[in-house]
């Protein structure tokens, strides 16, 4: 057919995976229309052996069908790579359309390739080695090539933004705007206006691809689904509020002033009347009441409908992109052995050495994560000291800053260790020699998140669990080397410890975090701008289009797993432990409705275009979230067992308090002489529990 090309694929028998089609490649192409583009400095140019590198690289992409145009500016040159419409009938077949009944079907006018299916392509044989033995990322890392990126699609006209003159400070003209994205999803999307708005899941799968659209769909079910858990949390926040002084133990505690409590810490000698705890009696019943018992099997029954009904939705997104009969393990396999028929699967090489080695690591990082707790005891064993003597603070208040300053610590030690982790889970990754790309992310993803986790929940563990219960009893108290006793938990029980270490750890991470995710690009990009001095290359829009692109910030394998890490960090903060912290969910919820509109303002406006990767699902994520929901119900439950002071007032109201035998007018405490009660942080428990001897 006139002004049209076709290319057949080779088929084998009917059952095979590849049957045969004609493809229509012949699509018209604007010269300017670049599939990828490759950065060098000028410098490589003055140097003889890179040059011939670069040389050598371009020239063997030119043999398999690619066209490259070199532009320079004054301190760069960009290498515009555009592929030969035909060479795309040797993949489309396969990455456009999964196997299936449809695809029997010859369709009247053969489809054009996807702009996501061309880089998919480009990009995996820019990424193959050449005759060298080198791959692109070689050359990249020995600074033959400074970068690479795909092109975003851009438009402009008065519509665009104009990008600052780094020379003078001025605007540059609308012709040379550069419109960073696709228009559609800027104003669909990418927008604080749209943050009400139903995501553009389509139009997101047509421009970035199926992995970062499932990503967008997921995020957007998941903050839809926490409207009525944050609802929820907030009412047994505020019933909490609206009971505060409707106790009876708290009326109990508050009348008891012929009781004593043993001073606390090592630099008090001052007897305290129990009475003197009746605020924080009342604190604890705020925190720990009979509806944060609900709200946990609340919780629990909302994470498990929660996954099943997100298995619903990704199956209808899923049918609606005809995707089900896709295997990416095929697709990559394929690719390969399209591109190279004599490639060689990866043989499975299992080695009990190496598997003894990694798990070695592995559990050698988990009890550094689980001995970062330990720091942190020791860090407020001594912090609790310091303030005492020094007098920076009063005795009642020395506690609520030794909680609160630990989190701030824990925060500081979780950025870390963020960084360490995936470090060493990548060490660990190209160890093990998975066969595949996706092997290998879904081994990288299970070993970062085990000890991500570890990292933000080992100190709630302890408080949780262990803080206040080692320290022996008055008369026979633990100490640390010797001198310092153990803190106890907070005067409010350690339900208040548990709750002030969840929302300032969870605080910090949803604004803190929030605001560098969005200042961080916002600030590099200008900085780059500033630094560029665009205006000397403003005669030639085309390469303007190239700087504008090559000014984005760049992004990576980790930008969309990076993303996906801190959402499933959130979702166990608002699943575990959320009997201790109510309004968890809340604080998620408004935190994710910024969070979907910084990332599409990230992707479209901010960085450069991620390469389209496809999927059928969020992958290994699934397992990581039915595995926190497993943890979540034990974890609740422990909090409500060992933690919370709920079963010992419902056992004092109902077998030793003075409404034993039904409602009295009156409350008779005992009047005995001075004592001291052993367990001073749970004002909750019985009056009577007490002990003669002080430490």
């Amino acid at each position: 057919m006139q002004g049209e090309e076709s290319c057949q694929i080779l088929a084998g028998t009917e059952g095979d995976s590849f049957p045969l089609m004609e493809i229509n490649t012949g699509e018209t192409e604007a010269p300017e229309q670049w599939d990828y583009v490759l950065v060098a400095d000028h410098r490589t140019q003055r140097n003889s052996r890179q040059a011939q590198q670069q040389q050598q690289f371009l020239e063997e992409l030119k043999r398999k069908g690619f066209h490259y145009k070199m532009i320079e500016d004054h301190k760069k040159v960009f290498f515009g790579i555009r592929v030969d419409s035909r060479i795309f009938g040797l993949y489309c077949k396969l990455l456009m359309e999964p196997e299936g009944p449809a695809t029997r079907v010859q369709p009247a006018r053969p489809p054009s390739v996807p702009a996501t299916t061309r880089i998919r392509i480009v990009n995996f044989v820019l990424n193959s080695k050449t005759a060298a033995g080198d791959t692109l990322e070689d050359l990249v890392k020995s600074g033959v090539f400074e970068t690479r990126f795909a092109l975003h699609k851009v438009r402009g006209g008065p519509a665009g933004r104009g990008l600052e003159d780094g020379t003078r400070g001025r605007k540059l003209s609308p012709s040379v705007t550069c419109a960073q994205g696709e228009e559609d999803l800027k104003k669909k999307w990418a927008r604080w206006r749209n943050m009400f708005h139903p995501q553009p899941i389509d139009d997101i799968r047509d421009y970035f691809g199926e992995k970062v659209a499932l990503y967008f769909a997921w995020l957007g079910w998941y903050t839809y689904m926490l409207v009525p858990a944050a609802v929820v949390g907030l009412i047994i926040f505020l019933s909490g509020f609206s009971l505060f002084n409707a106790s009876q133990i708290s009326k109990e505690i508050c009348e008891a002033h012929d009781i004593l409590l043993c001073p606390r810490g090592d630099h008090s000698r001052r007897y305290q009347q129990l009475s003197d705890t009746c605020t924080f009696a009342k604190l604890t019943h705020l925190f720990d009441n009979e509806g944060t018992v609900l709200f946990a099997i609340f919780m629990a029954l909302w994470a498990t409908v929660f996954l099943e009904i997100w298995k619903r939705q990704r199956a209808r997104v899923v049918l609606h992109w005809d995707l089900y009969m896709w295997d990416e393990d095929q697709e990559e396999m394929a690719l390969e052995l399209i591109h190279c028929p004599d490639y060689d699967l990866r043989p499975q090489q299992h080695s009990y050495l190496r598997s003894t080695v990694i798990l070695v690591l592995s559990l050698f990082m988990i009890c550094l994560m689980i001995g970062m707790a330990h720091l942190l005891v020791v860090y407020r064993v001594l912090a609790a000291a310091l303030f005492n003597s020094t007098l920076l603070f009063q005795e009642e208040q020395v506690t609520t800053a030794v909680v609160v300053t630990g989190a701030l610590v824990h925060y500081v030690a979780i950025l870390i260790m963020t960084k360490v982790n995936k470090y060493v889970a990548l060490k660990l990754c190209d160890f093990e020699k998975p066969r595949t790309f996706s092997e290998r992310e879904s081994k990288f993803t299970i070993k970062f998140f085990t000890l991500q986790f570890f990292a933000h929940f080992s100190s709630l563990v302890y408080i949780a669990f262990i803080l206040g219960r080692i320290n022996g009893h008055p008369g026979r108290s633990v100490r640390l080397a010797g001198l310092w006793k153990l803190e106890e938990c907070h005067l409010s029980g350690c339900m208040m410890d548990l709750f002030l270490q969840m929302a300032i750890i969870m605080g910090l991470k949803q604004t803190l975090s929030n605001c560098m995710e969005y200042l961080g690009p916002w600030l590099a990009h200008k900085c780059r701008l500033m630094r560029f001095k665009l205006s000397r290359a403003s005669g030639d829009p085309e390469l303007r289009r190239l700087q504008c692109n090559y000014l984005l910030n760049p992004v990576n394998t980790f930008s969309l797993f990076d993303e996906f890490m801190e959402m499933m960090i959130q979702y166990g903060f608002t699943t575990i432990f959320v009997a201790a912290f109510p309004l968890a969910p809340l604080l998620a919820l408004f935190s994710n409705l910024v969070e979907i509109r910084l990332d599409a303002i990230k992707m479209v406006r901010l960085q450069r275009r991620l390469v389209p990767r496809k999927a059928k699902d969020i992958g290994t994520w699934l397992q990581v979230l039915e595995t926190i929901g497993v943890l979540a119900v034990i974890a609740n439950g422990m909090v409500i067992a060992f933690t919370s002071e709920f079963i010992p007032r419902v056992v004092y109201k109902y077998h030793y308090g003075p409404c034993r035998q039904g409602a009295q007018p009156a409350v008779e405490l005992h009047q005995p002489q001075s004592v001291c009660v052993l367990h001073q942080g749970l004002p909750g428990r019985h009056p009577d529990r007490r002990l003669r001897e002080c430490d």
